[in-house]
């Protein structure tokens, strides 16, 4: 039995999303940081000084980017079998309560 993970739908993500699962805060450098691939740690160390420098713009620009950019969309990392069993019965007839 195989335990690799089953990939069918994934694309690759276009543009900047909040990576809250990465994030500390609103996960906007997380976010930065997949979109540039750069470490995490980098781009916080960026905004810490940027922060320190230039206090109110780095405020204003994170907020905005907090407010602005899309969540992540959550990805399944799990085996073929299981990632099958829920597609095909997520929206079949006799699963819904009506």
């Amino acid at each position: 039995m195989s335990t690799a993970s089953c990939h069918r739908e994934h694309r690759p993500l276009r543009g900047l999303y909040k990576d809250r699962e990465n994030g500390w805060i609103f996960g906007v450098c997380a976010g930065i940081a997949e979109f540039a691939n750069w470490r995490p740690a980098t781009v916080r160390i960026i905004a810490l000084v940027s922060l320190v420098l230039f206090f109110w713009p780095t405020v204003l620009i994170y907020a905005a980017a907090a407010l602005l950019f899309r969540d992540k969309p959550l990805t399944y990392a799990g085996r073929c079998r299981e990632y099958d069993f829920w597609r095909r019965h997520s929206h079949h007839d006799r699963w819904s309560h009506s």
